[in-house]
């Protein structure tokens, strides 16, 4: 299942990929392994870009974000902490 924000004013107000992740756990039961596959390779897939995105492998684009976080279930749980530490995009560290 992708997990997304589908920001817009009408039925999705949100454009917290966080937010989104803790509402597939809490309200939806996936867990957080399942929320962090949901908007990465499950995300790329839905996109039709499974063959260049969404995980980190020789010949994917290297597009992704590196969190100041002891451990990935944080971003899931802690949806109002925004510990962005860098962004890679291309490859390039932004």
């Amino acid at each position: 299942m992708a997990v997304a924000t589908d920001f817009n004013p009408g039925t999705s107000p949100f454009a917290s990929l966080h937010l989104a992740m803790n509402m597939a756990c809490v309200k939806f039961g996936l867990t957080p392994e399942e929320a962090w596959a949901g908007v990465t390779r499950h995300a790329a897939r839905a996109l039709g870009r499974r063959a260049s995105h969404g995980q980190l492998a020789p010949g994917f684009v290297a597009n992704f974000a590196i969190w100041d976080a002891e451990h990935p279930v944080e971003m899931v749980y802690e949806p109002g902490r925004s510990p962005l530490w860098h962004r890679v995009v291309q490859g390039e560290l932004q």
